[in-house]
């Protein structure tokens, strides 16, 4: 929905004029921008993005057998969310025994925060 705010007025461009405003670069890194659409990408799943909040409040890391019970796609299916969460850096595990622990990481944390912020 546009606001108010959303409008700026546009230049004047007159027909054969060569002087273009300069072009102000990208802020972001070409590696800053490809990882950033790698964590985009991550929390782009309805799966995914349950995950990362049932992480973010827990206050222990949860084993992934308990993470399984809680959805209903099969393990093979939760260990590659798992592992997408993961190489994006949202989420951190550590292997105890057979047993494999999850927890939300700072940077999942803030992201998922700025994901509820744009439903606001």
């Amino acid at each position: 929905m546009k606001t108010s705010t959303d409008h700026r007025p546009l230049p004047i461009r007159h027909k054969n004029d060569p002087s273009c405003a300069p072009t102000v670069a990208p802020s972001l890194t070409s590696t800053g921008t490809q990882e950033l659409v790698v964590r985009l990408k991550a929390v782009a799943d309805p799966t995914r993005l349950a995950m990362l909040d049932m992480f973010a409040h827990q206050s222990d890391p949860l084993c992934v057998c308990d993470i399984t019970e809680r959805f209903t796609q099969n393990q093979p299916t939760i260990s590659h969310h798992l592992k997408l969460l993961r190489e994006a850096g949202l989420v951190a595990c550590e292997k105890r025994g057979i047993w494999a622990f999850y927890w939300a990481t700072t940077d999942g944390r803030r992201t998922l925060a700025a994901i509820k912020s744009l439903s606001s």
